[in-house]
């Protein structure tokens, strides 16, 4: 096995990007590669100082930016865009390193989508488009959207190259200013970003401070100068965040987590169909990613008429990925991020495992393995009321329940505080049109398991957060306001 070993960031450039320069705080944080559970490097460990001095800069470099063309700022992004795909490859295998997403089939994928992103950003930048409002004679009335000020960003580990380019891609376009924090656990890939970006901005519009959630996340969505917070993540960290956003009135995108249903219909298995059934649920759990994904749809409502057709057909799917180190480009599935997810996700496959589940593939991972490395692992004989199909496992585990009626399924299918995703698959336009009507999710699949794309809304409801992200309407939504002028005009 050749593994495809990664070029890390500079000794010098793992510390916290401030105002257009380098910064080492005090403190020091230990990246490690889950695939091995092995240091890779340290990066710096900024706090609430580094947080300060960064929102500090963003606050100077404010009014110039938001002045700027926005056909500029545009162009800026674009030339990130550009220059990370240039270095895709070397961004990959940081990315592969440090996540535990394979680089055969996410990682490489993530860095391609985060470049797009980026580009898709520095072309619409120019849409940042008011209205004029027809009052009457003698009045001009029209509204602009403008920018909040310093947004605060916080991104987590399972997707951070990708969710990095939104985050920025979005702050920036609109002619805010941001400070970025990556996850603790994966920064490297955006700090690799960050290198690559350094000469781009103007000092002080582009700020990245890594460190821990308690620490410098905290500190960064309590800030009294930060006017606009971006978080994704945990529904429980998203409390927090919400709370203190509330608590001075500064705006909020929240997108946190999902338990999200995959609701099979008996025509998308006919002869013809199957096959890609059976792939799209496999997608559409996120096996790739290791189940690590708030998207992913783990509850699998499949239609007892074809059940005995299907499940055989997702089972040998599943068990066919290849689990291994994530630089090894044969591999499917990588490992999860770190000891805590992996204990986790094995508390909840013992617990069912306790209770009676059958096991279609897969099994209950070992204590204390080599690598953070689940295999993928599917589950029935339990009901949409057992803890494994309510709560985020957030691995790779897909609950399976039968259904007949469809009013049944349809509940079964909300009858969680979640409401971020959902999957259908189904060939019959007045069955979809009758589910997505009816489904409480913000983001709704029809016979695919794909990712965003640029341009889609993105969002949830209930406790899957507030606004919508990746697409342009989503950004003049989350990143502007909309300001309102009235001039009387001399007859």
């Amino acid at each position: 096995m050749t593994l495809l070993e990664p070029k890390l960031p500079d000794a010098g450039l793992a510390g916290c990007f401030i105002d257009g320069n380098w910064h080492w705080p005090e403190g020091r944080l230990t990246i490690e590669n889950p695939s091995r559970r092995q240091p890779v490097c340290e990066v710096g460990r900024g706090a609430a100082k580094e947080i300060d001095l960064a929102v500090a800069a963003a606050n100077r470099a404010f009014p110039a930016w938001r002045a700027l063309a926005a056909s500029e700022r545009g162009r800026m992004l674009t030339e990130l865009g550009n220059r990370l795909a240039d270095n895709a490859e070397e961004v990959a295998r940081v990315l592969a390193a440090e996540s535990g997403n394979c680089i055969k089939t996410q990682s490489r994928g993530e860095a391609a989508g985060a470049s797009g992103v980026l580009k898709y950003y520095g072309g619409v930048a120019v849409e940042q488009k008011g209205e004029t409002l027809p009052l009457g004679p003698g009045l001009f009335s029209y509204s602009t959207r403008e920018p909040h000020g310093v947004v605060g960003s916080i991104i987590p580990w399972n997707s951070p190259l990708q969710l990095g380019a939104v985050k920025i891609s979005m702050a920036l376009a609109t002619g805010n200013t941001l400070v970025l924090k990556p996850a603790e656990d994966a920064p490297l890939a955006v700090l690799k970003l960050v290198e690559m970006a350094a000469d781009i901005f103007p000092p002080g519009v582009f700020n990245v401070v890594t460190g821990t959630g308690e620490e410098a996340g905290a500190a960064l969505t309590a800030h009294p100068d930060v006017a606009k917070i971006s978080f994704t993540g945990s529904s429980e960290v998203g409390r927090l965040v919400s709370h203190a956003a509330a608590d001075r009135i500064a705006r909020v995108t929240l997108e946190l987590g999902g338990k999200s249903p995959c609701i099979v219909f008996p025509d998308a298995c006919t002869s013809g169909r199957i096959e890609a059934t059976a792939q799209g649920v496999v997608n559409a759990m996120r096996f790739a990613r290791q189940g690590q994904s708030c998207t992913a749809g783990s509850r699998l409502f499949v239609h007892k008429s074809v059940w005995d057709t299907l499940m055989p057909l997702v089972t040998e799917k599943a068990a066919a990925m290849k689990v291994g180190d994530a630089l090894d480009p044969e591999a499917d599935i990588g490992a999860v991020i770190n000891a805590e997810r992996y204990g986790e996700i094995r508390s909840y496959v013992a617990e069912a495992e306790s209770q009676g589940a059958v096991f279609h593939t897969g099994e209950t991972p070992p204590e204390d393995p080599a690598g953070f490395q689940p295999i993928p692992t599917i589950l029935s004989g339990l009901d949409n009321s057992w803890r494994i199909a309510r709560e985020e496992v957030f691995g790779p585990v897909l609950v399976a329940i039968p259904w007949e009626d469809e009013a049944d399924v349809i509940s079964m299918a909300n009858d969680t505080h979640y409401g971020l995703a959902a999957f259908i698959f189904s060939r019959e336009m007045d069955t979809i049109v009758r589910m997505t009507r009816s489904l409480d999710a913000g983001w709704i699949q029809v016979n695919q398991g794909g990712g965003q794309i640029p341009g889609m809304s993105y969002g949830g409801t209930k406790q899957s957060g507030t606004g919508s992200e990746y697409s342009i309407e989503g950004a003049l939504e989350a990143y502007t306001y909309r300001k309102c002028v009235t001039v009387a005009v001399e007859a």
